[in-house]
């Protein structure tokens, strides 16, 4: 994909959507980035219901870390891989606390030494809360990134890296926000929605028509029926051939 094509996109984003931001619920540094460390692997909403309830009366560093692992647990019950995620915070609490004078730290090697903070969190944290132009690469971003061309990458870094690359620099700050919505709503994994994509003339990704899609799976079932058959027979033939 060309420069023009990539300013073209990200024009058409800002324009859809001029203030992008995340999805999860916070008042604070602090509560963002207990959000952003529960929502791995669980959805933004899931994580809103949690933590609701928890915020409201325990959305410090000081009285989370009060909770105790005991205490956080029945909040975040129902986010995937609760009871990790409850050990991290209230260490990440107690980090806080103890380490940072109950303030959220601006770099990113602080934050990753955090438990439960990941490059992925501290990306997201270092955009959302401190402004800087990061580009926190989630299952969506790496998709959409590499569908349309955008920013191809045979790994999460790698895209990162090639988003930092080739996003024009007056829509870095907001580049993560509008892949990840884009991702989420529009270009989803299994059934992208090219029919009403604003950028589809843009995208580079070439949808198969229900033919081919259909011929495709067909041949990948005829293949592995094959293979079985074949294991089969090359099993009874060892034998025939050792007795």
């Amino acid at each position: 994909m060309n420069k023009t094509k990539r300013e073209a996109i990200f024009a058409r984003f800002e324009q859809a959507n001029p203030k992008p931001t995340t999805e999860l619920e916070y008042a604070s540094v602090f509560q963002l980035l207990i959000a952003v460390i529960l929502s791995a692997q669980a959805t933004d909403k899931s994580v809103n219901l949690a933590t609701r309830a928890l915020f409201k009366s325990h959305g410090t560093p000081k009285k989370m870390l009060a909770l105790g692992v005991t205490g956080l647990t029945p909040y975040i019950k129902t986010i995937g891989l609760f009871r990790t995620k409850a050990k991290n915070v209230i260490a990440t609490c107690q980090a806080l606390v103890e380490q940072h004078n109950n303030e959220v730290p601006r770099s990113r090697e602080a934050l990753e030494a955090l438990p439960g903070v990941g490059r992925k969190t501290a990306n997201v944290v270092l955009n959302t809360a401190f402004g800087e132009p990061t580009m926190a690469v989630d299952t969506h971003i790496y998709r959409v990134s590499n569908r349309t061309g955008i920013a191809p990458g045979k790994t999460v870094l790698a895209v990162e890296k090639a988003l930092e690359k080739f996003v024009p620099a007056q829509y870095q700050l907001n580049a993560h926000h509008w892949l990840i919505l884009h991702g989420r709503y529009v270009c989803m994994a299994r059934t992208p929605k090219c029919e009403v994509c604003a950028i589809a003339d843009l995208c580079e990704y070439k949808p198969k028509d229900k033919t081919t899609a259909k011929k495709t799976a067909a041949k990948k079932v005829i293949k592995k029926a094959i293979k079985k058959v074949t294991k089969k027979v090359l099993k009874i033939t060892s034998k025939k051939l050792t007795a």
